[in-house]
């Protein structure tokens, strides 16, 4: 069985590992980057390395981006805007939705089709089934090269819209980050009473692993705009968070975050949320609102 050629623009750890799942499974691949050194590992396993972005392009009907973000692609593509006709992009770079929507307006006036995507997963995750990875744009594009994509990671479409992809990805981005900083807090205020990361470390598990219960719980209220205080309220929420930040005063740990945190509840108490459930927080924070 023939296996469809591909590009791939970008040799970072993402990009290698992409290369490395395409070659894996048969696919020819042509590659570029930057420093073209990066490519000799592998040309050894049988990648072709292209001189030019243009002759990338050239190589393949499907080209797989992974840069930085889209001012990368466009600071590379604009030297090769005469192979764009044509070609399938797949941009698996990371940027804002706005940016994206501007990137994929930008390769489709070029004369070649724009499939935004987001991986939901580190190297170590691509060629793996259950690995996961948002697309949006064409439909009819994403189908016709669904089975060459489903070698990187499993597939999740979202929708014609290019800023879909990335707005999904940013939202995981957006737990992520903020759920990883909670956990080297917590690592820190362990640490400052004499604890080790391991220490805490099932304790944390637990504390992570009680979270979906949670979320269904109150997305379910949230979209049927329920605040009510019948489960928890914001007064008691402010009592437990500004515990936490005691605590870490105390034992002389950085106070940014949980600062951070009472900071919102107090400003949900000052906008009259005092008897409603803290989920009401979510209401100041929908497009900045105050109240």
């Amino acid at each position: 069985m023939d296996r469809q050629a591909v590009t791939v623009i970008g040799l970072g750890p993402m990009g290698t590992a992409m290369v490395n799942a395409f070659l894996d499974r048969g696919h020819p691949v042509t590659v570029w980057n930057r420093t073209a050194s990066k490519a000799d590992h592998l040309v050894a396993r049988g990648a072709v390395q292209a001189a030019t972005p243009g002759e990338a392009l050239a190589a393949a009907e499907l080209a797989v981006l992974s840069l930085t973000d889209y001012d990368a692609m466009y600071a590379i593509l604009e030297s090769a805007t005469d192979a764009l006709p044509g070609r399938v992009l797949v941009n698996l770079s990371s940027d804002t939705p706005e940016k994206t929507r501007a990137g994929a307006r930008w390769v489709t006036e070029r004369g070649a089709v724009h499939l935004s995507g987001g991986i939901t997963v580190p190297p170590s995750g691509i060629g793996r089934p259950e690995s996961s990875t948002f697309y949006s744009g064409p439909r009819e594009a994403f189908e016709s090269h669904r089975p060459t994509l489903e070698v990187l990671t499993g597939t999740d479409y979202r929708g014609e819209d290019p800023g879909l992809a990335a707005l999904m990805y940013q939202i995981g981005m957006t737990m992520f980050w903020t759920s990883m900083l909670s956990y080297w807090q917590a690592i820190a205020l362990a640490d400052a009473n004499g604890l080790k990361a391991a220490d805490i470390l099932a304790h944390a598990t637990d504390t992570m692993t009680s979270m979906p219960g949670f979320l269904d719980f109150y997305a379910k209220r949230i979209d049927a705009g329920v605040h009510d205080g019948d489960v928890d309220r914001l007064a008691m929420g402010v009592a437990s968070v500004e515990h936490v930040l005691h605590t870490h005063a105390d034992a002389g740990v950085d106070t940014a975050l949980p600062a951070a945190v009472v900071a919102l509840f107090r400003r949900g108490m000052e906008a009259g949320h005092a008897a409603d459930s803290f989920s009401s927080l979510v209401e100041l924070m929908k497009k900045g609102r105050t109240a």
